[in-house]
């Protein structure tokens, strides 16, 4: 079904989104992650105060009850990781885990066709260039919620946007996420 596909792109519009990302998503952390008793690090990236840019604190404040040994959620409503703390928050996550997994989570402008696409992919997700912020790219595997458009304006797109379409976004992730974890039994 995914072909060796570095990226995936799911349609939170469809019927079948969330089934459709947790295929993906397990897919996606099966291949990359090693399962070698490596510490997994879900980075979720944003702020609070915009509605564009809480997707990644909304997920990491409903995953933050995950009770798995090894998975350690960082970032949440009550203590954001963004473009302020990174650089701390990736130096604490160094010094605190050997060889850490890194599942990094954030919003993104894009394309208007693809406003309301999660993409999520291998590799490193590089937070703040959709508003022209110099910030460490992060991770070992991606998930990327396009929630506005790029291009003009990119401050008062985030402000602007709708919080229904991040919060069906968020529970998608965390759906997608809790269930690929508990049925693999991390």
């Amino acid at each position: 079904m995914f072909l060796d596909s570095t990226e995936l792109s799911i349609d939170t519009s469809k019927p079948h989104a969330t089934v459709e990302f947790t295929d993906s998503f397990g897919y996606m952390f099966n291949s990359l992650y090693d399962k070698k008793n490596r510490d997994i690090i879900i980075l979720c990236i944003g702020t609070d105060r915009s509605t564009g840019d809480c997707l990644g604190p909304l997920i990491g404040y409903k995953l933050q009850m995950l009770r798995y040994r090894n998975i350690h959620v960082h970032g949440t409503l009550h203590s954001p990781v963004h473009a302020k703390n990174l650089h701390e928050t990736l130096n604490m996550i160094q010094s605190a885990y050997i060889k850490p997994f890194i599942i990094a989570i954030d919003a993104c402008l894009g394309k208007m066709e693809r406003i309301g696409y999660i993409n999520l992919g291998a590799g490193q997700l590089k937070p703040g260039a959709g508003v022209n912020k110099e910030l460490p790219p992060v991770g070992d595997m991606y998930i990327a919620g396009i929630v506005n458009i790029a291009g003009y304006m990119e401050y008062m797109m985030l402000q602007n946007t709708r919080l229904s379409m991040v919060m069906k976004m968020a529970d998608i992730i965390t759906n997608g996420i809790q269930y690929t974890l508990w049925k693999h039994g991390y």
